[in-house]
Order: structure tokens, then C-alpha cells, then sequence
């Protein structure tokens, strides 16, 4: 069975992440900053070297072209994310866009035809981490939001997503929605601890699971602190407190699967001498069955509810919902079948975090493919991978996307 370039590949992911390199070794290139706009300049003179095509639409998402014998016939799909947390790791997101572009490189080295077009694909802001929400081109894309909400995004400096694609030279003139896909695939590095833990090459993600955000406006009273008496007090951060160990709680109560995070929180006025008249926070919920999240959702007003018993005013709002999904089962039996024929150890897996691939599953066949990562370090400077995983990763990823787009 024919094998990527291990050796090119590995450079290629080495070259990348030193833009927007940090000190202690990870990345910063947040979405359609300068550091976003270089590798994207990075990448796109990859494909022009390997003699592709590359397309921007109006939302910036970049598509590499690999022309088959059959252009009329939908495409086959693959693909990741440029763009990074703040302080994140070198393989998040970019991982599957280069392993994808030695793909191509290697079936070009090969002169191997294929019945279907083959589509690289850069998402513009998977991260969410400077626009939110997360995944918002691809969501674009799938028609999941209006391009004018994507557009209309502000960063903390008030930059709109308009004006910074402008600003980079990313505003493409491609529509940014959907065309028919004959199947869609993403590799990416796991984020947990599971595969590597168990000696295992390869994750078949089979599902993903759903998620809920909520910003919580907890308010109290803004007070003296040294002549306010503590009978008298609307604390709005004890409240969080309580609140916050409440969300731990709503996560244990549905191990093994669920998750409950306060990941971010506000507190005004933020000074020592003052009782916190007010504090903003986030809740998010994970779990891979609808009627978990909403059994969550449910226990997250019961402890709210007390908190407004103890004087405090009380706001949650939902601010995304994303479901469940199942992944297609003729993409995923793909996956396992190329896993299989290469030797390689695998396990099915559903997905915790969320991924462009899981809006794509909505108008598409789609299926992920998860490759370990040391200790399931991600987001964090300390994210690494090994050359051997990365390797195994692009070759069932090169003959799951080969079994789909019918080699000649």
C-alpha cells in the first residue's frame, strides 16, 4: 500500500508553527490576524508549488483544488484549521490541513488519477478564540449563520470580521456557501488522553457530542467592605461560588460523559475594598445524548434558583446550542477499513470538542479521524505529537479519501 512522505511531512508541520511561534514552544495565530494571514500565504504557496488551484470565498475559508478524471461528480472533501488558541499548540486544527496538502503532494509524487476532484479545505475561525462563536465559516458555509452575522463579529478591540479579512487580504469573492460533497473527512490530533493511554494508532470518531453555552449575570450590591455586615451583604461572588461549584456537581452527576465547565467570569467592580455588586460568567455543558444536556440545562436553573433566594438577581442566557450528531456510517467504515488494511491498532471514539466536520456531517457525508497526543495536552503551549502518529494519521486519511474519491 502506498504511504505518504513521512519525512515531508513532519517539515511541513515543523516550518508552520514557527509563525506565530511562542517561547515555551507553542503557537499564537489567532483568526485573520498578521500570524494567520502569513501561514495562509504559507499554504497556499505550498499548493501553487504542487501545481493546485486555491479559491477564497467571502468568509476567507481557502480551497485547494486536485482535479479528477470526473469535475462534474461532487467532490471529495478534506480538511482542518489554520488559525490557533491564544498560547496554543503547534498540531490543533493545523495538523489536518498539512497532513491533507501531503496527501495531494503525495498522490501528485505518485501520478495517481482519481474519478473525483479532491478539496483541501482552511476553515476561517474554528478556534473561536478572537471571534466568537467557534466554527463560524464553516458555519457560514453549511448555512448553520448568515454570512452577515459572521461578518458582523467583533474581536475585544472592536475589529469586525469584515474589516480584519479586509485587513489581511482574505475577503475572497467565492460565495461562502455550500456546494454538493460527495464525502468530507478531518483528521486531527485527539485532545485527550485516551489513544495514547491505550497504545492505539488511530480513533474512528463515530459521533460527537452536543454542547451548550450560557452567560450568567449574577447581581448583587456593590458595598464597603470593611462597613457593610456580613448579614447585610448581596455578594455576587460568593454567589458565583456557589454557582460554579454547582456546574461541577451537574458535571459529576453524568460521568462518564457529560462535562460542566465555568471556563471565564467578570467580576465588577474587581476592587479590594468593595462587596462584588456583579459578576458575568460562562457555563458550558457536553454530553453525546440530548436529553442529558437538557436534564443539565434543568439543574442549572434549580441552582440558580437558590442563588436568587439568597438576594441576588439572576440572568442565564443560552448563547449556542449544538447538538449531537452521529458521523455517516459509510465514511467511518472507510476509515476502519483503511486502518485495518495498514495495520494500524484502532478503537472507535466520539468526539468531545467540537469541529468544522461536525457542521459539514449536516449537508454531507462526514467522519473524523483522531490521531494521540502526548498526555491529551491540547490547547496549551505544551501540545505535542509524535512523527510516527502523524504519519499513520495522513496514510489512513490518504486511503479512506482515495477509497472515496475512486482511484484509477
Amino acid at each position: 500500500m502506498i504511504s505518504v512522505n513521512a519525512d515531508r511531512l513532519w517539515a511541513t508541520l515543523e516550518e508552520m508553527a514557527q509563525i506565530g511561534a511562542t517561547p515555551a514552544g507553542g503557537v499564537t495565530r489567532l483568526a485573520l490576524s498578521d500570524e494567520d494571514r502569513i501561514a495562509r500565504d504559507r499554504l497556499r504557496d505550498w499548493a501553487q508549488q504542487a501545481g493546485l488551484h486555491c479559491d477564497v470565498d467571502t468568509l476567507g475559508n481557502m480551497f485547494i483544488r486536485r482535479p479528477g478524471r470526473q469535475s462534474h461528480l461532487p467532490p471529495v472533501l478534506m480538511g482542518s484549521h489554520v488559525d490557533s488558541q491564544p498560547l496554543g499548540g503547534r498540531y490543533d486544527g493545523i495538523y489536518g490541513v498539512l497532513a491533507g496538502l501531503e496527501v495531494l503532494r503525495t498522490l501528485n509524487d505518485r501520478q495517481i488519477d482519481t474519478e473525483r476532484d479532491i478539496l483541501l479545505v482552511n476553515w476561517t475561525n474554528e478556534e473561536g478564540a478572537r471571534f466568537a462563536p467557534a466554527m463560524l465559516a464553516s458555519g457560514v458555509w453549511t448555512g448553520h449563520f448568515s454570512e452577515a452575522f459572521a461578518l458582523s463579529r467583533t474581536d475585544s478591540d472592536g475589529m469586525s470580521v469584515d474589516e480584519a479579512l479586509q485587513a489581511i487580504g482574505y475577503r475572497g469573492s467565492r460565495p461562502a456557501r455550500s456546494i454538493p460533497l460527495h464525502a468530507c473527512y478531518e483528521v486531527h490530533i485527539e485532545q485527550g488522553p485516551i489513544l495514547e493511554e491505550e497504545g492505539i494508532d488511530i480513533g474512528v470518531v463515530r459521533s460527537a457530542m452536543g454542547q451548550r453555552w450560557y452567560t450568567v449575570t449574577l447581581k448583587g450590591f456593590a458595598a464597603h467592605a470593611g462597613t457593610t455586615p456580613m448579614r447585610s451583604r448581596r455578594d455576587a461572588l460568593t454567589g458565583f461560588a456557589r454557582l460554579a461549584l454547582g456546574v461541577e456537581e451537574i458535571g459529576i452527576r453524568h460521568i462518564p460523559d457529560g462535562r460542566a465547565t465555568t471556563g471565564m467570569v467578570q467580576n465588577s467592580p474587581n476592587s479590594r475594598n468593595v462587596v462584588p455588586g456583579e459578576v458575568v460568567c460562562s457555563v458550558e455543558f457536553r454530553h453525546p445524548q440530548s436529553a442529558a444536556l437538557e436534564a443539565m440545562e434543568k439543574d442549572l436553573h434549580a441552582a440558580v434558583a437558590d442563588l436568587r433566594e439568597r438576594g441576588l438577581e439572576v440572568k442565564v442566557e443560552r448563547i449556542f446550542d449544538y447538538a449531537p450528531i452521529a458521523f455517516d456510517p459509510g465514511c467511518i467504515r472507510r476509515v476502519e477499513q483503511a486502518a485495518s488494511q495498514l495495520g494500524y491498532a484502532w478503537r472507535p471514539m466520539v468526539s468531545g470538542a467540537g469541529h468544522d466536520t461536525c457542521y459539514l456531517n449536516a449537508i454531507a457525508p462526514a467522519s473524523m479521524i483522531f490521531i494521540p497526543c502526548e498526555k491529551g495536552i491540547s490547547h496549551n503551549e505544551a501540545e505535542n505529537i509524535l512523527p510516527r502518529w502523524s504519519e499513520k494519521g495522513a496514510n489512513v486519511l490518504l486511503h479512506a479519501l482515495l477509497s472515496a474519491a475512486g482511484e484509477i
